[in-house]
């Protein structure tokens, strides 16, 4: 059973901590082996459930020591039926493994969640092909194609889904309508190439309106992820009636390129203070952006600058 389906908390206010580049922390922080980029596969072994507990018990912390509410979202980025198809996992095997996420990452919430703490299982959905490239489905075909793996989660007892790293509008239509369908709350975060825009040319105004539009405003919020806000930034206006629905950030420690990043062999971690820094100025300007994390490069280091920047000064104790 779905404990906060109907009732997000993080819709009542309050910033919420999520985690950080689950993939790129693994592979080059930990060493871990993940083929094709897909950590969904670590749950199919105590070493790998292991591992994964690890990494998200970093965040929790985090949370924790701070008081604040977490999203976690389930390490299935990669879980649908053409990347599943690659690493050997039909739909039965596939359907397995979106289920046993979410109860993965419900005793995750049995042991950390307490009434400051409230923790929200997202069911994380990753894009048909791949995050740095044009997709060329329409909407009804990307809903056709995402509800399989939004089914899981929804029987599975997800509180939400959360489309990730997605570049193109028509697959946020389907996959916000397929949730729609499925009877669970979505969010949808798009990436941005350096000039803010989608990898088609469209602004994020473009992409969020018209997402709205299409389908009756069916996501709760929308997010930005897998971009530097020095690559985003710019496109945001404050005031616009369309920001109030950007309700949080997960971005890249790196200011590169797609491009520059897919060719790398080494991971470019940034500088975590200088991505919180950037984190306070967003929130001080778009004070909705209140769902915080990080993608590609990050790890708890960033997370928790992200945090120190953005809670406000704790009163000293006499």
């Amino acid at each position: 059973m779905a404990k906060y389906r109907h009732d997000l908390p993080q819709q009542r206010g309050g910033i919420f901590l999520t985690d950080g580049g689950m993939e790129t922390s693994l592979i080059f922080n930990d060493g871990v082996d993940l083929p094709y980029f897909a950590s969904f596969v670590l749950l199919d072994t105590a070493e790998g459930r292991a591992l994964l507990t690890k990494y998200y018990e970093s965040y929790l912390a985090i949370a924790r020591d701070n008081g604040l509410g977490f999203v976690l979202d389930t390490p299935t980025w990669r879980a649908n039926s053409d990347w599943g198809a690659k690493l050997g996992y039909d739909a039965v095997a596939l359907k397995s493994i979106n289920t046993r996420a979410v109860a993965f990452l419900k005793g995750l919430r049995a042991k950390w969640e307490s009434a400051e703490m409230p923790c929200v299982i997202s069911g994380a959905i990753g894009p048909r092909g791949d995050g740095y490239k044009a997709g060329n489905m329409d909407a009804d075909e990307a809903e056709a194609y995402h509800s399989t793996q939004i089914a899981a989660f929804a029987e599975a007892g997800a509180d939400m889904v959360t489309a990730f790293t997605l570049t193109g509008i028509n697959e946020a239509i389907g996959i916000a309508r397929a949730a729609r369908a499925n009877a669970i709350p979505c969010a949808i975060s798009f990436t941005v190439e350096t000039d803010g825009r989608l990898i088609k040319g469209e602004t994020l105004r473009q992409a969020i309106e018209t997402v709205d539009r299409e389908t009756q405003n069916a996501a709760v919020y929308f997010m930005i992820n897998c971009a530097h806000p020095a690559h985003f930034e710019q496109a945001l206006q404050a005031g616009e009636p369309w920001m109030a629905r950007i309700h949080g950030v997960r971005a890249n420690a790196s200011a590169k390129s797609h491009a520059e990043l897919d060719e790398s062999e080494t991971l470019d971690a940034g500088d975590p203070f200088d991505l919180g820094q950037r984190y306070q100025g967003l929130r001080r300007a778009f004070p909705a952006m209140r769902i915080l994390g990080g993608c590609c490069g990050t790890d708890h280091r960033h997370v928790a600058a992200i945090c120190e920047a953005c809670l406000p000064p704790r009163a000293l104790s006499a």
